[in-house]
């Protein structure tokens, strides 16, 4: 197929190229800049504009891009970039495949499972509403900036993705160099839950997305078994073989990184319900078996 891609420089958008380029796909890139090379397209999400032309004959769009939720604090400024960066973007990617005379059969959009707010210990599927704050309100605003893609009948897949446990960025990108350090440790209480997924399950959920006609609207990307960040610290530290009896308290974290400490200290206990109805098998579906692949560069 002849897959268009955004964000296709972030981790994951790496890893799924070269995941389609492996396997003899033609991947467009969506860049920000004037291209370098044929299997790259100009776009500018904050204008909302898109060099619709290069999007011709692509059968599946993958949309990815957006400000890191975690790289700066949240000040009004930078809430303003995380809303911008997806709620036009996903927009003029949206209004951009509805134009084409021949659209691509699927769009995957990004999106995450903030949708759901703090759940506690109440564990959520994709029939579940969206919960109350800023995280929330930005994935629902996310979610809805595809509509023109639907009403022009392209299946339109929204995926709220966890945490992806990577040694190369996100997350655990900042997590794998503090427990190797031996300066890692439990957050808050340590009793919130946080939705993982390995890598390589993120990439082959993707390509199975792609592939299952069926599916559409929101889709889970999380390992099927979530797990408090207690757990994970603990499991850090086997998988590590490093101590982790660090503790960071709940007021420690509001203080340095304020309205943001909401997402580390807040549970997401999400179920990947509707992949594994689908039929999706995970490779690295416990917390430890994750690590494990992450630490040794297994993909």
């Amino acid at each position: 197929m002849r897959i268009a891609v955004t964000g296709s420089t972030g981790l994951i958008g790496t890893a799924l190229v070269h995941s389609l380029r492996r396997d003899g796909h033609q991947v467009v890139r969506l860049v920000r800049r004037t291209p370098r090379e044929e299997a790259e397209v100009e776009w500018d999400p904050h204008r909302q504009w898109v060099d619709t032309a290069g999007l011709t004959g692509c059968e599946a769009v993958v949309h990815l891009a957006g400000a890191g939720i975690g790289e700066h604090r949240w000040t009004a400024a930078y809430k303003k970039e995380l809303r911008d960066s997806r709620v036009l973007g996903t927009a003029a990617i949206a209004e951009a495949v509805a134009s084409l005379d021949t659209p691509p059969r699927v769009l995957i959009s990004g999106s995450a499972v903030g949708y759901y707010g703090d759940t506690g210990e109440r564990a959520v599927d994709e029939s579940a509403p969206p919960g109350h704050g800023f995280l929330p309100d930005l994935c629902q605003d996310w979610e809805e900036a595809t509509a023109a893609a639907q009403e022009a009948d392209v299946r339109t897949v929204f995926i709220r993705s966890g945490l992806v446990i990577a040694p190369e960025g996100g997350a655990w990108g900042r997590l794998f160099p503090l427990f190797k350090a031996g300066l890692g440790g439990r957050m808050g209480n340590g009793r919130q839950y946080w939705s993982f997924i390995a890598l390589h399950d993120h990439i082959a959920a993707l390509r199975h997305i792609l592939d299952t006609a069926d599916l559409s609207g929101p889709v889970n990307l999380t390992g099927p078994s979530p797990v408090t960040n207690r757990e994970i610290t603990e499991a850090m530290g086997r998988v590590l073989r490093r101590p982790a009896r660090l503790h960071v308290p709940a007021p420690a974290l509001r203080m340095a990184l304020g309205e943001m400490s909401t997402d580390i200290l807040g549970s997401v206990r999400a179920l990947p319900r509707r992949l594994l109805d689908s039929g999706f098998s995970f490779t690295y579906p416990h917390i430890d078996e994750a690590l494990k692949a992450a630490a040794g560069g297994r993909r």
